[in-house]
């Protein structure tokens, strides 16, 4: 059997339309109700060999809320957003149009002067290859959306314009299995997801 690993989504109360380049925002109190209302689902994760997280106060704070005391991982920080960071996609298109649309469609494109889609994507990849374990080796990383996003397009092989179209919920989970250049996506059996209030 490959190796399995584990994404869970940091838990967080923003609703999506406030969500912000590189919020480094720890939990708030819609966070924290949302981990303890799922503790059980995914309390079993922390049975995973290996255990790590993006170096957030809100991925780790998830990461220990959920047992699995986790390694934070530099690999796994968000999207370097450059001047963009800490804005919200609308203000940043309030400010400079052109470069928002420039970046949407060139994942090349780095106009904020930070990372740009494909360096993301590629890094968050690297990260996944390079997972040390044996055959059977189990990993759980708590992580930010967009890193999720970006290793499924890293696993899948995909396009770097399919990251617009996956949808990460805040405590949802994914796996991918297998090894470096060779992964697949795993859906596992469904647990209830906290319902957004």
């Amino acid at each position: 059997m490959p190796l399995r690993v584990t994404f869970v989504a940091a838990a967080h109360g923003s609703p999506s339309h406030a969500e912000r380049f590189q919020d480094d925002r720890p939990l708030d109190q819609a966070g924290w109700d949302e981990v303890q209302r799922v503790v059980g689902y995914l309390l079993p994760l922390a049975a995973a060999e290996l255990r790590y997280c993006s170096p957030t106060p809100r991925s780790r704070a998830t990461g220990d809320a959920l047992g699995y005391a986790p390694l934070s991982q530099l690999a796994l920080r968000d999207c370097d957003m450059g001047r963009w960071r800490g804005l919200t996609l609308a203000e940043a298109m309030a400010r400079e149009p052109q470069a928002v649309d420039a970046w949407l469609a060139d994942p090349r494109a780095s106009p904020h002067g930070g990372e740009s889609m494909l360096a993301f994507i590629s890094r968050v990849g690297g990260w996944l290859d390079t997972r040390p374990g044996d055959d059977h080796a189990r990993i759980v990383a708590v992580a930010e959306p967009a890193v999720i996003r970006a290793a499924l397009v890293y696993a899948l092989q995909a396009p770097p314009s399919a990251f617009w179209s996956i949808d990460v919920r805040p405590l949802s989970t994914i796996t991918v299995s297998g090894r470096a250049g060779r992964w697949t996506l795993r859906l596992d059996a469904v647990s209830p997801q906290p319902s957004r209030t």
